[in-house]
């Protein structure tokens, strides 16, 4: 954790790079600091991942509308503070990422920040975090 998905209707899939869009926040995630001035988010854990929407219905139907859902899902712990900084800088890199596109169409963005407090499980296999370990 964090993980970000991002689910899109497919038809922004030619008119933007969302590969892009990912690694723009994943750095913005890396680079958000918490009240101490520390690094909120682990390197080796941090993940964006974008899907395009097999089926999808957005508002009347009547135009070729867009819409984009961003979700980042973090483990608790951290600041009510924190959490709005954020998801204030992800929404801004999104925005910015899709202003362009917005003068020419119709597009939805919505981001949402969820915490985990109550896991039932949460088992991870990784050999990403031994590389960003300061020793």
């Amino acid at each position: 954790m964090p993980h970000l998905v991002i689910l899109y209707t497919p038809n922004l899939e030619t008119a933007t790079d969302m590969t892009a869009l990912c690694r723009a926040l994943a750095g913005t995630m890396l680079a958000v600091k918490d009240e101490e001035g520390k690094q909120v988010f682990p390197t080796g854990g941090t993940r964006v991942l974008a899907y395009p929407a097999a089926h999808y219905a957005v508002a009347d139907g009547k135009r070729d509308y867009a819409f984009v859902y961003l979700n980042l899902r973090m483990a608790a712990g951290r600041s009510g503070a924190t959490k709005k900084r954020a998801g204030d800088a992800l929404l801004a890199v999104a925005s910015a990422h899709f202003d362009p596109l917005m003068k020419d169409r119709l597009i939805g963005i919505t981001l949402q920040v969820d915490e985990s407090p109550g896991q039932v499980y949460d088992g991870k296999h990784s050999n990403l975090h031994p590389l960003f370990q300061k020793t």
